[in-house]
């Protein structure tokens, strides 16, 4: 069962307000993952393949990494309240399959004039590396 969506409305949204959760990166993610978006590249498809490049093993597609932050703005912070209207991505480093991977938003801004909250989005994976970086933007929605 999925955990319900927070239901943080934009009065209650603060700067400074920080929110994380944990995933891992395995197979079977990769797998969905390549399926969903068609990108069957033998990079993050075959680890013989990868092997022989630079990263020395099979790598994760930086956009399934970026979808966290899909879940981090529509179950998390703001929630069930969030509409999604920007996001820049820095793909700093690698991660690998079985990596666990921390996901976090950080309010730093908010505008009263257009409900729009700013989030600073990281995911580090477990030996503390940042593997993307970038800055959400999110509308705190009013209706029901």
């Amino acid at each position: 069962m999925t955990k319900p969506a927070n239901e943080y409305t934009y009065e209650q949204i603060k700067i400074g307000d920080i929110v994380t959760f944990t995933e891992k990166i395995d197979k079977t993610r990769l797998d969905n993952f390549a399926n969903l978006s068609g990108d069957h590249n033998p990079l993050h498809m075959s680890n013989s393949y990868a092997t022989n490049t630079k990263f020395a093993k099979q790598i994760c597609h930086g956009m399934l990494l970026a979808s966290f932050f899909s879940k981090l703005v529509g179950m998390y912070m703001p929630g069930k309240n969030a509409l999604y209207f920007s996001q820049t991505l820095n793909f700093q480093a690698p991660c690998y399959v079985n990596d666990e991977i921390l996901i976090q938003g950080e309010v730093i801004d908010k505008s009263d004039a257009t409900r729009m909250i700013t989030l600073k989005t990281l995911i580090h994976n477990n030996r503390g590396t940042c593997l993307v970086d970038g800055i959400a933007k999110v509308l705190v929605r009013q209706d029901k």
